[in-house]
């Protein structure tokens, strides 16, 4: 509740347009919420409909450290004065919601701010996108959750009938309604996104402005995980029933999907897509229903988070000096931003899980679960972890190597605020792996 209180109360300094300050406000409210951590991995913090647990806390807190850089990377707007009180207010909404759904003890509740969530993200998209075809990256957003969110909404009812609750911690009922099953997890499968409901992702990724990139590859993806992680319980029969068709998708289409990223030829596209690569490993592990896939899944979600958030940070920085996202215009940035090509190579690397990163842990992790799942899976694994290295390798040797535009030796070479930005990304990705050990006593 205090935390509900400190964003309402921040919403006069939005309207005042005090930038930087709601930005240091949110650091703040990073470290106040860190102070709330509990060590016996149970629900903490109970009020009303919220609680917290390990679980929520780790989304709870990225949540709002992404947000905060969010704010330190959309600076163009605060100096071009584009509606910068009316960005600042839609933050502290899309903020406020996605604390409230990742805190919700209510199924309902979740439900509620899950979609609310939803729209804060459309309103970024079409107010501070970049190209006209924002409006139908927007359109797809929305009418692809949407058409799957409404029969969840009756399962929940159908749910409510039959068990008479909606508190998470009590539904562990069986459920062995296939249409149930279905619609329930069908939302979380479009959010997350699984191969084959995944083309509104990188739609919205190259029409969004640098904040609502960062907001959708930190954050919004790992609703669609989280939620998958809540409901698995109630359908353990429909799970090991059907479990071995989400792997074998999640799989296949995460290698199909690295191959379509060595052919992209926009660098947001190709950041997009791997995403997809990467949160179809978390598909997989999270319906292999063991604890390793269970961990995995998180860790590789937290690591996913800030990896991919500064990847498009990147991308961003490179385009606001040359106006172009293109792989094949924005070579040669090692003789033009060399002080850039170290976070390229940092975040280039971490995003194919090269040590000491927590996108190690988490693979390592996940492909413990899928093996021990199914011998056969080895077979897409190796080929998923070979051609990420593959695509992240052309990531970075495309746009640091070759010749440059003779035009843009003018570009300056980067500002303090930029590379605290990229740093306050790389530091926690590559420090939180130190704490690994922890995980003995969660197994």
């Amino acid at each position: 509740m205090k935390f509900m209180f400190f964003m309402l109360f921040m919403m006069p300094l939005c309207l005042m347009n005090s930038f930087w300050l709601v930005q240091f406000s949110f650091f703040l409210m990073f470290f106040m919420f860190l102070l709330n951590f509990s060590y016996n991995f149970m629900y903490t913090g109970i009020s009303g409909f919220f609680g917290c647990d390990l679980l929520s806390f780790c989304l709870i807190l990225l949540s709002i450290w992404i947000c905060s850089l969010m704010l330190m990377a959309s600076e163009k707007i605060f100096k071009l004065s584009n509606y910068s009180q009316v960005f600042l207010l839609v933050m502290l909404f899309l903020m406020m919601s996605l604390i409230l759904t990742f805190a919700s003890l209510n199924f309902f509740v979740f439900y509620l701010f899950f979609e609310i969530s939803l729209i804060p993200t459309l309103i970024l998209i079409i107010g501070w996108g970049y190209q006209p075809e924002r409006i139908e990256a927007g359109l797809y957003l929305l009418f692809y959750t949407l058409l799957v969110s409404l029969p969840m909404m009756i399962s929940i009812f159908y749910f409510y009938k039959n068990f008479y609750t909606l508190d998470l911690s009590l539904m562990l009922n069986n459920l062995n309604n296939l249409y149930v099953y279905m619609s329930m997890i069908m939302v979380f499968l479009v959010k997350l996104p699984m191969f084959f409901v995944h083309l509104w992702l990188p739609k919205a990724h190259v029409e969004a402005p640098v904040s609502g990139s960062m907001i959708l590859a930190g954050i919004m993806l790992k609703l669609g995980g989280y939620g998958l992680l809540r409901v698995m319980k109630m359908f353990i029969f429909f799970g090991l029933k059907f479990s071995s068709l989400f792997v074998s998708i999640s799989l296949v289409g995460g290698f199909f999907v690295s191959l379509i990223c060595i052919r992209q030829s926009d660098l947001k596209s190709l950041i997009a897509y791997s995403s997809v690569a990467h949160m179809g490993l978390v598909l997989g592990g999270t319906m292999t229903l063991n604890s390793w896939g269970l961990w995995g899944s998180l860790m590789m979600m937290l690591a996913h988070g800030l990896c991919s958030s500064g990847l498009f940070c990147l991308a961003n920085i490179v385009y606001e000096r040359l106006s172009s996202r293109s792989i094949y215009l924005n070579k040669g940035l090692l003789n033009i931003i060399p002080s850039f090509s170290l976070w390229w190579f940092l975040l280039c690397s971490s995003n194919m899980a090269a040590p000491p990163s927590l996108n190690l842990l988490g693979e390592i992790l996940l492909i413990n679960s899928l093996v021990s799942y199914s011998f056969w899976s080895m077979i897409f694994l190796s080929l998923l972890s070979f051609f990420s290295a593959v695509y992240s390798l052309f990531l970075y040797s495309y746009s640091q190597h070759g010749n440059y535009y003779s035009g843009l030796l003018s570009i300056n070479q980067g500002l303090f605020r930029e590379f605290l930005l990229l740093f306050l990304h790389w530091v926690p990705l590559n420090l939180l792996i130190l704490s690994s050990e922890n995980l003995t006593l969660w197994f």
